[in-house]
């Protein structure tokens, strides 16, 4: 995948295979994409704003982000692509490593307007590149839908061998696929416990890493919308000011009130991209939360399911004296478990009763009630 907004040689088309409720998202996502360039040339239009990238995004980001369900980052790529989305030849949106995902060698995930969905697909090998202003776009041509990634062969080595860091997401996604049934069952018999046991390891510690970035994100935002507040006043008390000077007849005064306005909504201006990228950073934690926790669960399921055939294993094997005392603890940790089962909280020590944080809890609870409101609206 190249860099955005740099030219790729060539585009290799990966041809979906959405079923019908990933097809009716990429639908809805291409219609609320329409919508986005209509309010953008109204925009436009109204402010006389040109191509004006900055004055664009503090005009129309939060007008679009309320009329349409586009995920924020679409919308940001969406700004710069208004004047070459009206020239294209076809149906297309810009995408990027966050709106598109390879999850395995047939499968991708896309980021869409009824959120993010798991499509099968094809590679259906190259087409003709172009000047990208993403590193990817999704076409749509005759009822059928294709991404297509810029790429430029014969990569020089030293572009070859630089390694992407991992995200907070893709750990995650490692973390839940090494617990898969399937990798568990390559390890050797006497090793699979101790597999499990490190893998709970590894999802805990992605779970601190999570909450300690989602509490700076967190606190990033508050601090941005603060300052956000601030020059939010200072503008207002200025206009006042400007057309206090301007009754005075004090030209001289309103031009330098107009220059300091011109300062703060550059300053406004910024700080809106930032928010929005802001709460991508807080959106992806949260999502990480979530799985890390039904991670952790299966986890110790599998690591309890596997201690239970050791110790019946062991059992068949003890002098009938001590089967006795190995009964009563298979019966505590049964005990142990319908508690957990009982509680939400897997059974364990004292750092495995944290839970998952209440801004976590919240966020789940209002994705329930919104996603059954749906539901029922359907009905």
């Amino acid at each position: 995948m190249v860099a955005p907004y740099q030219t790729a040689a060539s585009a290799l088309r990966y041809r979906l295979a959405p079923d019908e409720a990933a097809r009716a998202a990429i639908e809805a996502t291409f219609t609320d994409y329409h919508l986005m360039m209509e309010v953008l040339d109204a925009i436009v239009s109204e402010k006389n704003i040109g191509s004006n990238l900055v004055a664009l995004h503090a005009h129309a980001y939060d007008a679009i982000r309320q009329r349409t369900r586009l995920p924020s980052r679409l919308v940001t790529l969406g700004l710069r692509d208004r004047i070459d989305y009206r020239n294209a030849q076809v149906a297309r949106l810009p995408l990027d490593e966050k709106l598109v995902n390879i999850k395995t060698a047939t499968t991708l995930t896309l980021g869409t307007a009824l959120g993010r969905v798991s499509i099968p697909f094809d590679v259906a090998g190259y087409a003709q590149g172009w000047n990208y202003n993403a590193p990817a776009c999704l076409i749509q041509r005759d009822g059928a839908f294709e991404i297509h990634f810029g790429v430029t062969p014969n990569l020089p080595p030293e572009q070859e061998n630089v390694m992407v860091p991992e995200t907070i997401l893709s750990r995650v996604g490692r973390l839940i696929s090494g617990i898969a049934h399937v990798a568990i069952d390559k390890a050797e018999d006497s090793n699979k416990t101790a597999v499990v046991q490190q893998a709970i390891r590894e999802i805990e510690e992605a779970e601190q890493t999570a909450r300690a970035d989602l509490a700076q994100a967190r606190a990033g935002d508050y601090r941005l919308k603060a300052r956000r507040s601030e020059i939010e006043k200072d503008l207002a008390d200025l206009a006042t000011k400007i057309r206090t000077a301007i009754t005075e007849t004090r030209d001289d005064l309103a031009e330098a009130g107009i220059a300091r306005q011109l300062d703060l909504e550059a300053q406004l201006e910024v700080l809106s991209k930032a928010l929005a990228d802001n709460d991508e950073v807080i959106e992806a934690n949260v999502t990480s939360l979530h799985a890390v926790r039904s991670a952790l669960q299966d986890a110790e399921a599998r690591l309890a399911d596997l201690k239970k055939s050791e110790a019946a294993a062991a059992t068949q094997a003890m002098p009938a004296a001590l089967r006795q005392s190995a009964d009563s603890i298979t019966r505590t940790e049964r005990a142990s478990r319908a508690i957990a089962r009982t509680t939400g909280v897997p059974a364990g020590g004292v750092a495995s009763l944290q839970g998952i944080d209440e801004l976590s809890a919240l966020h789940r609870d209002k994705e329930i009630a919104d996603r059954l409101a749906k539901l029922k609206s359907q009905t």
